[in-house]
């Protein structure tokens, strides 16, 4: 995927062709002083450290990493970090981050895929949680946070499932929160019984 330049520069790098890894071509890319950085996706210790640094220079970065929540994403970059520089990690990510937004693709009630998505904006309270170590506590900002436009993942699932457009069975299994789903599950069984 190349998108055209409209009133901008853009200089995409491809794995093989260009670098010979991630980390090669990010490193290429900072030397230019872009504005923007698109990381296809965060693989390694090396490549995590770089859109950091940059993001921590004040380059917007963008990337995608395989999680299915924000609490996975943002435990996935600072796990990947020895543990002597794990601290280290979740201050600069405290102080970079910005935004993530999961997704995960439900089968469509009728066929096709809809996407269920958590939105999280890293306000005060989700940066002092990272900064803290309490990741886990993420989802309770997130939560109380509708009115900045944050929702985390359970709730757009069943907000899905109550619109029809997944079954119950569906919603259960890709839930983060099982036990907050079971009460639709048991309807299903209830019901087919």
């Amino acid at each position: 995927f190349v998108p055209p330049n409209k009133r901008c520069l853009i200089h995409p790098r491809e794995v093989g062709s260009h670098a010979t890894g991630f980390a090669e071509a990010l490193r290429a890319a900072g030397r230019e002083d872009p504005d923007v950085i698109l990381v296809g996706e965060l693989r390694d210790l090396e490549t995590i450290t770089m859109a950091l640094s940059a993001a921590e220079r004040g380059t917007i970065v963008f990337a995608t990493l395989h999680t299915n929540n924000a609490i996975k994403t943002v435990d996935r970059i600072i796990s990947v970090f020895p543990s002597g520089e794990q601290e280290g990690a979740r201050n600069v990510l405290a102080e970079s981050l910005q935004a993530v937004v999961a997704q995960q693709l439900l089968p469509r009630v009728g066929g096709g895929r809809v996407a269920a998505v958590e939105i999280v904006f890293a306000n005060a309270a989700v940066s002092n949680l990272i900064r803290r170590g309490k990741i886990q506590q993420i989802t309770s900002i997130v939560q109380g946070g509708a009115k900045q436009g944050m929702i985390d993942m359970d709730t757009a699932i069943r907000a899905l499932y109550e619109q029809g457009l997944v079954t119950a069975r569906d919603a259960y299994d890709k839930a983060i929160d099982k036990e907050l789903f079971k009460d639709i599950l048991d309807e299903v069984v209830t019901t087919n019984v």
